[in-house]
């Protein structure tokens, strides 16, 4: 008689991003998202290759899903009978949560331990909070009252085995602490979503880190106290097989989300595979990187660059005033390169969006207003992204602060970059807050509108891309009271997410304010991308479109530290243009 085959168990594993609440307390969820989460594609491939390596045994099969709840909506009683039916025998994984997300992935967490789920919980908000402060402060003792497990570091490496391995014989760790341990990840599972869970986003893209850590010290970021200031890189092999598993399933567009790109050591051979595999296969590829401000001197780098298919690039810019990026040990930033190197992007057709952060020491309302004005007219930017200088926990600012008792927003769920959570030497809260608000109208009016459109028709960029950007980000904070990155397509609600500790609405009305609202900002954001296209259209229609030229795209000329405010604004600036010329004469031999 033939053996009995033995029925193999069922181990779920639901990998979920969560979201955070917005200023009335709900989740901030849309039908559509807009950035990737490379976290939870991270998480996703190494828990595939897990699966496929059969770490809890021949006799125990994966059923894995990864959720991000910026789209996808966490219907928590229905998980739950899911885990029940299967004799809670799985793991829910918290993937990738920053210091905003905290505050809902506890409340995510909660009734998942309550009914007896394992649950761990990685990302930045634990990861740095245990780099840089005593291990307890800033809430990760919920995380041990609730038995909620918590993964500090980089999961490759079969650094997630042992954790699945725990929580299938339950016994997993309150902490599993690999900060000083990070791993290469060069041929490790690289960054991978099914087709199903990347088409909740905008444009069908998905992401990867090519790269990770950065050498530089800026005292906001997280990142180098996390992820270190070791780079640590892919290889073009690992890259050029990520490319092809995503187009196998109709993915061309990509989210590199390096720090910094153009400081992978390998990034002309990455670029070189990828220019290949466009130009001889006619793959579509398509690729938004992040960049430092002074990549334009890298021979070929943006030559390159364009031809592998980048067709954006963020750029950190952060501010125009030298002084405030000292403060911040951003001395990588020279304002005396801004010009040169936005133009050698826009030599080449692709789309500039720029960070630039608000509350540094030095800026009042009035140095901010002219800051903007100044950029307006003489930087060729495309886009602005503006953020409030936010001490986020695992950065040197908050350890700063924490340590000497410096007052701070208690709630997490602010730290979102948007929201102002310590106070300034020369601006008040309100005034912090409005300044805020007034830099996106100050620097997205119609004149200038059309003024970046007519600036993208003469360079050669797409204009119909560049539509899209233009009215999302002016848009977003007056419609839909959030930073464009956050943004999303069609905003989804439901009353059983509101957050804990709030008036639960009622049923019977929160559905019809729900669809008036609905109805009204989609009003709203219609009439504003039908202006903006009206513009677009316009421009592109101009037959001396090719011939328009203003201050910013002039081209720069050893005039221009004297003539533009730029290099003129403030005493710091002129000491930056004064030390530039210093340098050049040392390394020039200039007598």
């Amino acid at each position: 008689m033939a053996p009995v085959a033995r029925a193999k168990r069922k181990f779920i594993l639901l990998l979920i991003k969560p979201s955070h609440y917005d200023d009335d307390g709900y989740v901030l969820r849309w039908w559509r998202g807009i950035i990737p989460s490379n976290s939870l594609a991270t998480l996703y491939g190494i828990a595939a290759d897990v699966a496929a390596r059969q770490v809890l045994g021949a006799d125990v099969e994966f059923e894995i899903e990864a959720m991000d709840e910026f789209n996808t909506r966490i219907d928590i009683p229905a998980l739950l009978d899911r885990f029940a039916r299967n004799g809670n025998f799985g793991l829910v994984g918290l993937v990738g949560v920053q210091s905003n997300q905290y505050p809902r992935a506890l409340d995510i967490a909660r009734p998942f331990r309550a009914s007896g789920v394992p649950v761990v919980m990685g990302g930045f908000h634990v990861s740095g909070c245990l780099a840089m402060l005593d291990g307890k402060a800033i809430g990760l003792d919920d995380c041990r009252d609730m038995g909620v497990a918590m993964f500090a570091g980089e999961a490759e490496g079969g650094r997630f085995d042992g954790v699945l391995q725990d929580a299938a014989a339950g016994q997993l760790q309150p902490v599993y602490n690999f900060l000083n341990d990070l791993p290469g990840i060069e041929g490790v599972p690289a960054p991978y979503l099914p087709l199903a869970t990347v088409k909740r986003t905008l444009g069908l893209s998905t992401s990867v880190d090519a790269g990770r850590g950065c050498p530089y010290q800026c005292s906001f970021c997280t990142i180098i106290n996390v992820q270190g200031r070791k780079s640590r890189y892919r290889t073009p092999d690992d890259i050029e097989a990520m490319v092809r598993r995503n187009w196998a399933q109709g993915i061309s567009k990509y989210f590199i989300t390096d720090d910094n790109f153009a400081r992978n050591k390998d990034w002309e051979a990455i670029l070189d595979r990828l220019i290949q595999i466009r130009e001889t296969e006619d793959i579509p590829l398509g690729f938004m990187i992040q960049v430092d401000t002074l990549c334009h001197k890298i021979p070929r780098f943006i030559e390159k660059a364009k031809r592998a298919g980048v067709t954006r690039v963020f750029i950190g810019l952060e501010n125009i005033n030298p002084a405030n990026l000292l403060t911040a040990n951003k001395r990588q930033n020279k304002i005396t390169e801004y010009r040169a190197m936005l133009l050698a992007w826009k030599d080449h057709g692709i789309i500039t969006l720029a960070g630039y952060i608000l509350g540094f020491p030095a800026d009042t309302p009035a140095s901010i207003r002219a800051d903007i004005d100044i950029i307006k007219r003489e930087l060729p930017i495309d886009v602005m992204e503006f953020f409030c200088l936010t001490p986020l926990p695992g950065s040197e600012d908050h350890q700063t602060l924490w340590r000497a008792g410096v007052a701070m927003d208690p709630d997490l769920n602010n730290y979102d970059v948007e929201h102002v959570c310590t106070a300034h030497p020369l601006m008040s809260r309100p005034e912090w807050e409005a300044i805020y608000r007034e830099a996106w109208s100050r620097y997205y009016t119609p004149d200038h509108i059309e003024t970046l459109l007519r600036r993208a028709a003469a360079t050669g960029i797409k204009i119909s891309s560049l539509v899209k950007l233009l009215a999302i980000f002016s848009t977003a904070i007056r419609v839909e009271n959030v930073h464009p990155l956050q943004c999303g397509l069609f905003r989804q609600r439901h009353p059983s997410e509101r957050r804990p500790g709030l008036a639960a609405p009622n049923a019977l009305l929160f559905w019809p304010r729900f669809a008036l609202d609905s109805v009204r900002k989609t009003g709203v954001i219609l009439a504003a991308f039908a202006k903006v296209a009206a513009i677009g259209v316009r421009v592109a229609r101009d037959p001396q479109r090719l011939a328009y030229t203003d201050q910013a795209l002039t081209p720069v000329s050893d005039d221009d530290v004297d003539s533009l405010d730029l290099f003129t604004q403030s005493a710091s600036a002129k000491q930056a243009v004064a030390h530039q010329k210093k340098v050049f004469d040392l390394t020039h031999g200039t007598p």
